[in-house]
């Protein structure tokens, strides 16, 4: 048995940094987050057990005079309005990426705005970070996640297109081409304010897809550690899955299924953006404590 644990996997920047601004912030006392920090329950409990408190919208409308983290996710305009109306203290750890992605469909939105056009949005509707992004279009962006969705779209009116930082990348151009044939075939031509197509998503990301494809290929086993409600995670497990049969997506090590692993077997363990490395580490332990008690 071997295992080998993806060096490419783990936390991106963003998640990194939020966390890090959580657990500083939490040495001076209790701190408040809007949803949950990252999607992924394991590192929620840990860091619940020191302070840090989830509370949801309802919740960000009632309290007073306290301190409120903004998670890597980004938040709309609203969330700032409120804590400015409740005396809230933001610690803003928004994604860089996120906010410059925040800022360029503000500006396309005004833009469209003065040609009747539409902000399009490749994303999963109800997403925290994708909820950011329609608020800088008053919530009139469009949100697509596959082809069904596109008859929400007005193909007689000009159409911009961008894509939650976290999508899969072919999935996008997908999109975008889809998007470009449904034009063409209602206006007949295409001009150049008819479409535009941003891709927006996170080169962190999406460079991790050729990287699991080489890792996924180069184990018998895939054991791919995640939260469920992880759109990254579930994008990134496609790719494990769709490279090595025998690949497995869990939460912990408690979801491990042992009829999945052959004492002969190399294992190898990957996670989304959003997999903190100490719970790969102790997917890792669990197997080599599992093996050493069976065959040796």
């Amino acid at each position: 048995m071997k295992v080998t644990i993806d060096q490419n996997s783990g936390y991106c920047f963003g998640v990194e940094f939020a966390i890090q601004m959580a657990e500083d912030e939490m040495k001076e006392g209790d701190l408040y987050c809007l949803g949950d920090i990252v999607h992924n329950s394991m590192e929620v409990e840990r860091l619940n057990a020191k302070g840090l408190k989830i509370i949801d919208r309802d919740m960000l409308e009632k309290i007073t005079d306290a301190k409120v983290l903004i998670r890597a996710h980004g938040e709309p305009p609203e969330t700032y309005q409120i804590a400015l109306k409740n005396n809230i203290e933001l610690v803003d750890a928004s994604c860089p990426v996120v906010l410059k992605l925040q800022n360029r469909v503000k500006m396309a939105h005004d833009r469209m705005n003065k040609h009747n056009g539409q902000i399009v949005i490749y994303g999963k509707n109800g997403h925290a970070e994708v909820i950011g992004l329609t608020g800088q279009t008053n919530d009139e962006a469009i949100i697509v996640s596959g082809e069904a969705d596109l008859d929400q779209i007005d193909f007689d009116r000009p159409v911009t297109l961008f894509s939650q930082t976290t999508k899969s990348t072919s999935g996008f151009y997908h999109i975008r081409d889809l998007i470009a044939d449904r034009i063409k075939k209602h206006k007949g031509s295409f001009e150049e304010l008819d479409f535009s197509a941003n891709d927006s998503i996170c080169r962190q990301v999406s460079n991790r897809e050729p990287q699991l494809e080489l890792f996924s290929k180069a184990v018998d086993v895939v054991l791919f550690v995640s939260g469920k409600k992880s759109s990254n995670g579930k994008a990134l497990y496609e790719v494990c899955k769709a490279n090595n049969e025998r690949s497995f997506f869990i939460e912990s090590e408690t979801e491990i299924n042992w009829n999945w692993l052959n004492e002969q077997d190399h294992v190898g363990i990957c996670g989304a953006t959003s997999t903190p490395m100490w719970l790969m580490e102790k997917v890792a332990a669990e197997i080599e404590i599992k093996f050493e008690k069976v065959f040796n």
